[in-house]
């Protein structure tokens, strides 16, 4: 025997956490705002269009008699009853949906949720375990702290507190191979033998028999990135060893 289908009420948001007080979702099909669903099997875009008093959200299946509604999400939320399938099927098909907004899945959203929490556990206990050394590089590399200045408690308290905020970006630092090339990088600049120049865009020498210029930022690097990455080429390894040697000299 076949089940019958069983509809349910359904909840859509607006992503990116947007909650204005009325947000009207284009619910027509026009040449000014095109509302088109490709449809696979008939290989032909078709038309929407949203007409409570019809049993389609598709135009071409729609009557002549056809009542328009406007769409709108208040405070970034719609809530549309099981009664009202023709909504929910339109929904379904409409081009900005995973886009401007989402169909609400309580489960997905529980996992996600738990995903984080235990990426923040993970990233705590590693936070929490570190040796002294690997907590004061990890500390100059993830927050530019002047790692000197503060007792161990103190970093300690910083980085379960970034661990905490930030486990992405704190595992993800933790298992950078270049690790302790960055955080000789930060203290390369923190005792003045590199500084940036032209709003950081220009990496200098700051020797007392060296003030040349190093190199250029690339669009969308991070300075202290793009010069960690060319110590490790050829033609910037001799540079490395040499303000490395200067750093164990001065420390």
């Amino acid at each position: 025997m076949k089940k019958n289908k069983v509809h349910k009420a359904k909840a859509y948001r607006l992503k990116g956490g947007k909650s204005p007080l009325a947000y009207m979702l284009s619910s027509r099909h026009s040449s000014r705002s095109p509302l088109l669903y490709f449809d696979e099997e008939q290989g032909i875009n078709r038309p929407l269009r949203y007409a409570r008093n019809q049993k389609s959200p598709f135009e071409d299946e729609q009557d002549g008699n056809a009542i328009l509604e406007p769409v709108v999400f208040e405070d970034g939320m719609l809530f549309v009853p099981r009664e009202n399938q023709v909504l929910q099927q339109f929904l379904h098909y409409h081009p900005s949906n995973g886009m401007i907004f989402e169909e609400i899945d309580e489960s997905k959203d529980a996992q996600e949720e738990l995903e984080m929490v235990e990426l923040e556990v993970d990233a705590l206990v590693i936070a929490k375990s570190m040796e002294v050394d690997q907590l004061v590089s990890v500390c100059r590399v993830l927050m530019g702290a002047q790692v000197e200045k503060l007792t161990i408690p103190q970093l300690r308290r910083d980085i379960l507190i970034y661990a905490k905020q930030n486990p992405i970006d704190f595992i993800d630092t933790i298992n950078d191979p270049m690790l302790q090339l960055q955080d000789e990088v930060k203290q390369f600049f923190m005792n003045g033998y590199l500084v940036y120049k032209n709003n950081n865009k220009d990496v200098y020498f700051n020797l007392p028999n060296n003030k040349k210029k190093l190199l250029t930022v690339p669009f969308g690097d991070e300075g202290d990135y793009a010069v960690a990455s060319y110590m490790q080429s050829d033609a910037g390894l001799e540079i490395y060893k040499h303000l490395q040697k200067r750093l164990k000299k001065d420390k």
